[in-house]
């Protein structure tokens, strides 16, 4: 069952879509938002960018620690696993750079919780990209929200859900 809150936000997407379909590069922080307490839906978050327009690039992030397992679901949601040595987020802030000068693409989505992508989103605005964040909480960089275009945060009902019941 979809959340009312999910649900908004696709209508509102939709309409975006509608006014002209727009070039969108996904990346996702595997590390950072692939954990069992978020329990983070690719598929749910291909189908709410899918609302805003055409996804031209999807990949997910990963560090050398990802299981065959993790990597074959991943290609099975249809984004590009890329598996690195080295710090993940340095090498997910180097593609993000790519298609921010890639000028076949509008919007620039960024999967993560981590201020460190402050930066990107800024450059990406200044080199005239829109921007979607996606994350969720806790931890989600609240600069990170007020620095991009669109801010969805993919878990927020369960935060309200849980407040109630304290």
């Amino acid at each position: 069952m979809k959340s009312p809150k999910i649900q908004k936000i696709r209508e509102y997407l939709s309409m975006k879509k509608s006014m002209s379909s727009k070039k969108i590069g996904v990346l996702v922080d595997g590390p950072n938002m692939l954990r069992k307490e978020f329990n983070t839906n690719l598929k749910e978050i291909r189908e709410l960018l899918a609302e805003y327009g055409d996804i031209k690039i999807a990949k997910v992030f990963l560090n050398q620690y990802a299981t065959d397992k993790l990597v074959e679901a991943i290609e099975n949601q249809g984004f590009e696993p890329v598996v690195t040595s080295g710090d993940v987020d340095v090498r997910m802030a180097v593609e993000a750079m790519e298609l921010i000068y890639n000028e076949s693409i509008d919007v620039i989505a960024l999967v993560t919780r981590d201020a460190d992508f402050k930066a990107v989103l800024m450059k990406a605005m200044e080199m005239g990209k829109e921007t979607i964040i996606v994350g969720a909480e806790p931890g989600f960089s609240t600069a990170l929200k007020n620095s991009a275009d669109i801010a969805i945060i993919l878990n927020e009902e369960e935060e309200e859900k849980d407040l109630l019941e304290v």
